[in-house]
């Protein structure tokens, strides 16, 4: 009966515990009325078509009725758990139960009578709210004994009437089972609440010292006399002083931890706070000092205050240590990773920030000038492509010690991130000084480097921007040198930029090409054009190479040269390509059997993992033979990434296209791409042509060797830009196979390129065919 709260036992504070239990009515009250509204809106559901909407809505406005003078009622035990309940608070919390579970005996006796409601669909109902109810009211079990008893046996009650007596009788076995659940887990509350009242006044003395202790935060006890002698040393002040207690009795404390530094005297800056405390006999606290035991630096954090006899004279210090090491050195490291780059040592991209915003708020004090240079390495993203990320890392770590060299106390050289570093010139008032660092900078960066037995040669470009003369905030500024260090980029490398107005007009028109890009496809903009190809002997036409062109709505014709690598960039190039692709196919195979088309392809597409199958599809779709197609691709390809690459043309090459390496001699390692595959034309770029034909040694040399080369590997060669007569000779003469170039005909809509399958071209005898 104690439990259920109708009997209150001599022994123990039972109103007390009685507050306990109905705070957990308070704090689940909310649970209470969301399950109270959800089984509602569940039963209204049910009920819905079978009985009339205005019982069922005027039910629902009692439910809420109740329900909200419930709330009123919890409200008033938000402070339970810290006071003694009343007999008239239990007496009124149990009569709002018994109206609760009326209202849900409503549905089980009632909406029957409207129509056939299904009696299992409403008790699936009430055993879910019962079963609720006693969860949510699992501490006060005289409550769901309550709720469960009125709305379980009214169910029981409507079973068996009904004539399922079955149902009748589970649903009275359903209640007794939630109710006997709900009392032995009301005992158990009470149980822990009375162990938890018997072991609270032990604990009173635990808590205090437990808290005493970690108020303190001392290791041990330690003092000293008038003449800062230790006197009466712990045990535990001994062993962190690395001795026993009797060595250390007698000894001047400053002498125990100052170490070596007592013979020099050349103590720590800590050491001498400390003992300048001691001498003016002030109290102190969490003083952290540097101490010196059997060799090693720690650190300790001492308290302590001036200690009186009994006739009120002085009488020394008492106090308290604690050793801090590991904190301080952990703290020491948080710090110096929040600032400094762990890869490269030099500071990061938070410390460069804050450091060029101490320098412009310099710079705008005293009228000066700071400035920023960004620095981008040149050709790293081939190295970390080709040798591996553990190289660039250290190729990383060698770039910024060179840059660390190059500083003085002016200058502060950080990393943003990635191959990209900065630097921050405190005092920019001599412009020519701007000059001369990122002059410096790229000519220390250009040497060669040695890697794990690879000698790298990177290069560096530079953007800078002078404060606040072209950004009066660190982010203006910033972004200004940003985009100098891209118009450097732009312009080849190796270059530095100083930031221009007009740059900003730069970015917003690669900008807006950039978007008109996007638009290009869709709005029919680009379109082809074909450059033939013939046969050095008898200059009968061989093939056409594809060419893009883009006439734009808004900028008129734009050049390859400038669209193309924005297409790059941007990776719009790959939808491009696959266009360019299917239309050059379609092209192609309008033409006679003989005649190829040659397409380049960009290194974006070939990283592509779906490139060779739009090569089958274009060739599908378009119904040209697969021999009829050879793909153009450039050296630079294999700097990117040579495996992916090569294994992308070996797949289209097992198709039957033919692949051909254009611009070759302009890359890196030409020779070494030729052992690797077997390419089925080489492309001797224009430079070598037109180098040869006016007697060049270095371009003739270069020519014969690759026609030497291409022989032997039963490759073909096309000579590109043959614009003269003169050079047309040259190249005969030097055993090209084919060529390429105005002499023979320019770019030209796909309507001419057909017209040039007449007889005239092929009896052709020289001079330019447009």
């Amino acid at each position: 009966m104690a439990v259920l709260g109708l009997d209150e036992p001599v022994e123990g504070d039972w109103a007390r515990l009685r507050g306990y239990q109905y705070f957990s009515a308070f704090r689940r009250m909310y649970l209470k009325v969301g399950m109270n509204v959800l089984a509602a809106l569940f039963l209204a559901f049910v009920s819905f078509g079978a009985t009339p909407p205005l019982f069922i809505l005027g039910w629902m406005v009692l439910l809420a009725a109740v329900l909200l003078q419930g709330m009123r009622l919890d409200r008033g035990l938000a402070d339970a758990d810290r006071r003694r309940l009343t007999r008239p608070e239990i007496v009124r919390h149990a009569l709002w139960i018994v109206a609760l579970a009326l209202i849900w005996t409503l549905p089980l006796v009632v909406f029957p009578l409207f129509g056939h409601v299904d009696r299992l669909a409403l008790w699936m109902v009430m055993t879910v709210i019962i079963a609720g109810m006693a969860y949510a009211l699992a501490a006060v079990p005289l409550a769901p004994l309550l709720f469960g008893g009125i709305v379980g046996i009214t169910g029981a009650v409507m079973f068996v009437w009904s004539g399922q007596v079955v149902n009748g009788g589970l649903a009275l076995a359903f209640v007794t089972i939630v109710s006997a659940g709900r009392i032995e887990a009301a005992r158990a509350f009470l149980n822990a609440r009375v162990a938890e009242a018997g072991m609270a006044e032990k604990g009173e003395v635990v808590s205090l010292l437990l808290r005493e202790f970690e108020e303190g935060g001392a290791d041990w006890l330690w003092q000293i006399d008038t003449a800062r002698r230790v006197r009466a040393a712990s045990p535990r002040f001994a062993f962190a002083l690395g001795c026993e207690p009797d060595e250390a009795d007698g000894k001047p404390l400053i002498q125990l931890i100052a170490g070596p530094s007592w013979d020099s005297g050349q103590f720590h800056s800590s050491l001498h706070d400390l003992a300048e405390r001691l001498k003016r006999r002030e109290s102190f606290s969490n003083l952290i000092v540097r101490v010196t035991i059997d060799g090693g630096h720690r650190w300790w954090e001492l308290s302590a205050s001036p200690k009186v006899d009994e006739n009120g004279g002085f009488a020394g210090f008492r106090g308290v240590g604690s050793d801090v090491t590991e904190q301080r050195e952990s703290s020491e490291k948080i710090a110096y990773l929040a600032s400094y780059d762990t890869l490269t040592g030099l500071p990061n991209r938070m410390m460069v920030t804050d450091t060029l915003g101490e320098a412009m708020a310099d710079a705008d004090k005293w009228r000066t000038r700071c400035a920023f240079l960004m620095i981008d390495l040149d050709r790293f993203k081939a190295v970390n492509d080709t040798l591996g990320h553990l190289v660039g890392d250290q190729l990383l770590a060698l770039v910024s010690e060179r840059l660390r060299k190059l500083m003085t106390d002016n200058e502060l050289c950080g990393r943003l991130g990635g191959d990209e570093f900065a630097i921050v010139l405190r005092d920019a008032s001599d412009t020519d000084r701007i000059a001369h660092v990122a002059q410096a900078v790229i000519h220390a960066l250009s040497q060669p480097y040695q890697v794990d037995s690879h000698t790298l040669y990177v290069g560096a470009s530079v953007g800078s921007a002078i404060g606040p003369r072209d950004g009066a905030t660190v982010e203006t500024l910033m972004r200004n040198a940003d985009l100098a260090l891209y118009r450097a980029k732009d312009s080849g490398g190796g270059t530095h930029c100083n930031y221009e107005p007009a740059l900003h007009a730069h970015a917003e028109e690669r900008r807006q090409l950039e978007f008109a890009l996007r638009r290009a496809l869709e709005r029919n903009e680009l379109h082809l054009t074909y450059q033939p190809v013939v046969d050095a002997t008898s200059e009968q036409l061989v093939s056409f190479e594809a060419l893009l062109r883009w006439n734009s709505a808004e900028h008129g014709m734009i050049s390859p040269a400038k669209f193309i690598p924005l297409a790059e960039d941007t990776r719009l190039i790959v939808p491009i390509g696959e266009w360019v692709l299917r239309m050059a196919c379609l092209e192609a195979a309008r033409w006679p059997d003989p005649i190829k088309i040659a397409v380049n392809v960009s290194g974006e597409q070939l990283l592509d993992p779906a490139f060779a199958d739009t090569v089958v599809s274009a060739l599908s779709a378009s119904g040209l033979p697969p021999h009829r197609l050879e793909i153009e691709v450039t050296e630079s390809i294999f700097v990117r990434d040579g495996t992916t690459a090569q294994a992308t043309l070996q797949r289209i090459m097992a198709l039957g296209c033919g692949v051909a390496l254009d611009d070759f001699g302009t890359g890196y390692s030409s020779l070494g791409y030729l052992r690797q595959m077997r390419f089925s034309t080489i492309k001797v770029d224009r430079i070598f042509v037109q180098g040869a034909a006016r007697k060049n040694a270095e371009s003739l040399a270069i020519v014969r060797a690759v026609v030497a080369m291409a022989d032997s590997l039963e490759m073909s060669t096309t000579a590109e830009g043959v614009e003269t007569e003169e050079q047309l000779a040259v190249i005969r003469a030097l055993g090209c196979k084919k060529i390429q170039g105005y002499y023979f005909g320019r770019p030209m809509p796909a309507e001419d390129a057909r017209a040039l399958f007449a007889p005239a071209f092929q009896q052709h005898s020289g001079g330019a065919a447009a």
